[in-house]
């Protein structure tokens, strides 16, 4: 009994310790392979969720700091060619994240007159089926109901964990030569990032060597852009949030890499780190917040909510990537960086990034991004509003 105690106080009390304790596990789990798919660093999504159940409380701060990380990182990454690569495919990239989106909310809106599940669960389902935060805080304010947050918390494990598996398993299903595509895709960005910061080296003023100060600036910046605030019909309001405003910032930086002879690069290796770190960070966070009471919630409200919270992850998933096919006859690492993009996976994209081996999937994902966040915003206010 005395060694349960002592564990009870010098483990599940220290929330350090909780933090790297979720991560060893989870990256154990992540590493498992079934049929050659696997979890990678979403299992720690899966471990926190268990440990959540528990009753293990990780600081929300651990959260927005790994998931500003995450975005910082990726918006430096894809700098470089996203601007480029959005004027070549702007309007794919426009109109993949509206189908997405509106194939989730009509998706919704169909569950809610079909099966007669309250508005505000089903709401609070379709931003944690598309693991959209902000569309989660829209929702928590037009609706004035926390019944919201239970349905993202019974949505949001498959939507993180349905993504993540579908970036694998189409390139397997079709038998994709992955290195061919890569160096087609690669050829297509037409961006030689050496040449695109030509400025000599030499004349650049650096603050220091890793590139933390432009790193920490963007992210200044993004929290900033993340506070502007703009109304929307019915009292409500949309902001970038903390997901929108440093990756916004991070795009800026990476694309302009100084400022007169200000250097705002940051090495590459650099950014690698901060991405995985953040990545582990945030699905931390998001899996012990919405593990508590899973199980709970799913005994009142009816184990069936999983599948309608299923059903609005793969079907805006399943349209999306049809059309971005079939219509906009977009490459597959395209196909697949703007779905994680118009599904505001975050977790995918880590995945999508270790599976195609190049990091230039984050720029359709960095483009897509931005037009679903509106969307899902608008779309969980207005069925909110008009449901």
């Amino acid at each position: 009994m005395g060694i349960i105690t002592w564990f009870q106080e010098m483990v599940l009390s220290n929330t350090l310790m909780m933090v790297f304790l979720i991560a060893v596990i989870g990256y154990l789990v992540g590493s498992i392979k079934i049929c050659g798919l696997e979890l990678g660093t979403a299992g720690i999504l899966l471990v926190a969720l268990v440990f959540g159940h528990f009753g293990v409380e990780i600081p929300s701060l651990v959260r927005e700091l790994g998931l500003i990380c995450f975005v910082t990182s990726v918006g430096f990454i894809a700098g470089p060619k996203f601007f480029r690569n959005f004027k070549n495919n702007a309007t794919s990239y426009i109109l993949l994240g509206l189908i997405v989106i509106g194939a989730g909310a009509l998706t919704c809106v169909a569950i809610i007159k079909i099966f007669g599940i309250p508005t505000d669960i089903s709401v609070g389902m379709m931003t944690g089926a598309l693991t959209s935060t902000p569309g989660l805080a829209a929702a928590l304010e037009a609706t004035g109901s926390d019944a919201a947050s239970v349905g993202y918390g019974i949505a949001y494990p498959f939507g993180v964990v349905g993504v993540v598996l579908f970036v694998q398993l189409i390139p397997k299903i079709l038998k994709t030569d992955m290195a061919a595509e890569r160096a087609q895709f690669e050829a297509a960005a037409g961006v030689d990032v050496a040449e695109f910061h030509k400025t000599k080296k030499e004349e650049l003023f650096y603050a220091d060597s890793m590139g933390f100060f432009p790193f920490s600036l963007a992210i200044a910046i993004g929290i900033i852009l993340a506070k502007i605030e703009i109304p929307l019909p019915g009292g409500a309001v949309f902001s970038l949030g903390t997901s929108g405003g440093p990756l916004i910032a991070g795009l800026l930086l990476g694309h302009f890499g100084h400022f007169g002879k200000l250097s705002v690069q940051v090495e590459k290796h650099v950014l690698e780190c901060l991405r995985e770190f953040g990545l582990a960070l945030f699905l931390l966070g998001a899996g012990s917040q919405a593990g508590a009471g899973f199980v709970e919630i799913l005994k009142e409200h009816g184990a069936l909510l999983f599948l309608y919270g299923a059903l609005m992850t793969l079907v805006p998933m399943l349209l999306g990537y049809i059309f971005a096919v079939k219509v906009l006859h977009l490459s597959l690492f395209n196909t697949l960086g703007s779905i994680c993009g118009g599904m505001t996976s975050t977790p995918a994209l880590g995945t999508l990034i270790r599976v195609t081996e190049t990091d230039d999937v984050a720029s359709a994902y960095a483009a897509t991004y931005p037009i679903a966040l509106v969307a899902i915003v608008l779309a969980s206010q207005f069925i909110s509003i008009f449901l």
